[in-house]
């Protein structure tokens, strides 16, 4: 799972989602096409699906604090 923090967002959720897959993909596969190609499914590099969500007005610091946290085993 990757956790995003988008500010402002100057287009909508789908485009930067799109955006990122492509771009991301394609520079992935630059640099270790030989090692991800074996775990690809059909070719593809990203599923086409995101979620995105609104933080309800919560001051930036809580949600980095929530971002950072995620790298953190549970349990």
């Amino acid at each position: 799972m990757i956790h995003l923090l988008v500010l402002p967002p100057a287009e909508g959720p789908a485009l930067q989602a799109g955006q990122l897959h492509r771009v991301s993909a394609r520079l992935l596969r630059k640099e270790y096409d030989a090692h991800v190609r074996r775990y690809l499914w059909g070719g593809h590099f990203w599923s086409g699906s995101y979620c995105a969500a609104s933080c309800g007005g919560a001051p930036l610091t809580v949600v980095q604090q929530y971002i950072d946290n995620q790298k953190r085993p549970v349990g």
